[in-house]
């Protein structure tokens, strides 16, 4: 059965355009190009303000385009919804789908953070209780949301109904939707088999939540025991990275010598391309991650043919399978987590070797083509509740 061909006129909101928000945004446009919509972001940047900010900064400076008319409004859940219908009472008459990249309550705090900020996760919970929809990009993302959120409700001096999680609980789970890659066959016959270095990739931002620290151990590893790897470290840079990245390259920089081989990639890969280029002839894509609620960098890579190697937490186990994962415990300390690390690798290493192929993921249900209908199935049913 044939979708209708509608045309609605959507806003979509994003008040902190993360990269992972962008690429949410833009397979929007891409898998439903005949709507027509509209779009406000805002920098990912001071996130106290943003998140707390965003409706009074929206309110003053685009009221005219807040006020014109829509079918339907798409917010992402760092929207903060309930001050915005405030604001602008037009948007409290727009069927709303909120969607959740993420939650702040497993968020790691870094050193100079505090916990006692309930903030970024009142908004979230307000904007839920405005919206008609609410979607998550995962399981895990939408299971720790209403666990911390169950957690707060007990700590706050007036008790509240635990009804008011019910509509959370009954959100659905939507993935962000992968780039279609399609096979290059000349990079395919550029690798190199069989392989006596294993190329592994770390792709991911460059801050404290995506486990730098681990990094730094196997880093140190890899130089001591001299181990036949070229790890590739790559991803997203900010203006203050944490420190474990200058130790990193110079580590990295050593190893090279001493094998006398090309030394991996690092840094932050411009071109798109190259980038892409990188994942194709990776063998490995590794996270040492503390927090992750759909692993696009993983995900990404493994569809232009990496072998995933990610720890036994956090999102992964809802679709990697155990051979990929590693063990990890926060509790046993960067050696121990590294030691699960290297042994995998060890072994994939040698199958290499032997020209022996690596095992892969399928990731086919995070497909534009597997997702749309899902997305399209929501928009419809908002769209038949519009308020005239």
């Amino acid at each position: 059965m044939k979708e209708p061909l509608m045309n609605y006129r959507i806003l979509l909101l994003s008040a902190y355009d993360a990269m992972s928000h962008k690429m949410w945004r833009g397979r929007l446009l891409d898998m439903f190009p005949e709507h027509t919509w509209t779009q406000l972001v805002l920098p990912p940047r001071h996130f106290n303000w943003r998140i707390r900010g965003n409706s009074l900064q929206w309110a003053l400076n685009e009221k005219d385009l807040l006020n014109q008319d829509y079918d339907l409004l798409i917010a992402t859940s760092m929207v903060d919804l309930a001050s915005l219908r405030g604001f602008i009472p037009r948007i409290a008459h727009l069927p709303t789908l909120l969607y959740f990249h993420e939650n702040q309550f497993v968020y790691p705090l870094s050193s100079k953070q505090r916990n006692n900020n309930v903030e970024p996760q009142l908004v979230p919970l307000y904007s839920a209780l405005c919206a008609d929809a609410i979607v998550f990009n995962s399981n895990y993302n939408r299971s720790t949301f209403l666990q911390g959120a169950k957690e707060l409700l007990k700590k706050l001096p007036d008790q509240l109904s635990p009804e008011l999680l019910e509509k959370i609980e009954n959100s659905e789970v939507i993935s962000v939707p992968l780039e279609e890659f399609s096979f290059d066959p000349v990079a395919t016959a550029m690798l190199e088999s069989p392989k006596q270095i294993l190329d592994v990739v770390w792709n991911h931002r460059w801050e404290y939540d995506k486990g730098p620290k681990l990094l730094l151990s196997l880093a140190q590893a890899i130089l001591t025991q001299r181990l036949p790897i070229r790890l590739h470290v790559v991803g997203q840079q900010f203006r203050s990275s944490p420190a474990e990245f200058k130790k990193i390259a110079a580590l990295l920089e050593q190893h090279a010598a001493a094998l006398a081989i090309d030394q991996g990639s690092f840094g932050y890969v411009e071109n798109r391309e190259s980038y892409i280029g990188l994942l194709r002839r990776s063998d490995v894509v590794l996270s040492t991650a503390e927090h992750d609620f759909q692993g696009l960098a993983i995900q990404e890579a493994c569809t232009l043919g990496s072998t995933p190697l990610v720890p036994d937490a956090l999102v992964y186990p809802e679709y990697i399978d155990s051979e990929f994962l590693y063990p990890f415990n926060e509790a046993s300390g960067d050696e121990a987590n590294c030691a699960g690390i290297l042994k995998q690798l060890d072994i994939w290493q040698r199958m290499l070797a032997k020209d022996i192929p690596l095992p892969k993921v399928t990731l086919d249900d995070f497909s534009q083509k597997a997702l749309r209908p899902k997305y399209a199935e929501i928009l419809g049913r908002l769209s038949t509740a519009r308020i005239k």
